[in-house]
């Protein structure tokens, strides 16, 4: 099917998830998805944060799940089209990293 998005070959995986490990995103246990836990000075920050990986989430049609409480936004990334991760998951936790340091 045209269109379909992919799973990562495993050359990506062997490439692209070193890369993610060493900026603190981990594999979950169990299933083929990304984590990683942001902590703001504020509630303010945290969801300034949010908003703006939301707007670039929704641009991309691929959005996060994740969890807030006050300062502190937990992200994990999977994409269910594919059933794991997708290349779509490695440009939106790239994305996420700028945007937590703005």
């Amino acid at each position: 099917m045209a269109g379909k998005i992919q799973s990562l070959t495993e050359e990506e995986r062997a490439h692209l998830l070193p890369l993610l490990c060493n900026a603190q995103w981990v594999e979950v246990v169990g299933r083929d998805a990304i984590y990683k836990e942001f902590i703001f000075k504020d509630f303010n920050q945290a969801f300034g944060f949010m908003s703006r990986v939301a707007l670039q989430a929704e641009k991309m049609d691929h959005h996060p799940e994740w969890f807030n409480v006050y300062n502190k936004v937990q992200i994990t990334l999977s994409t269910h089209d594919c059933g794991g991760l997708s290349q779509r998951d490695i440009t939106l936790a790239t994305f996420i990293d700028q945007a937590s340091l703005m």
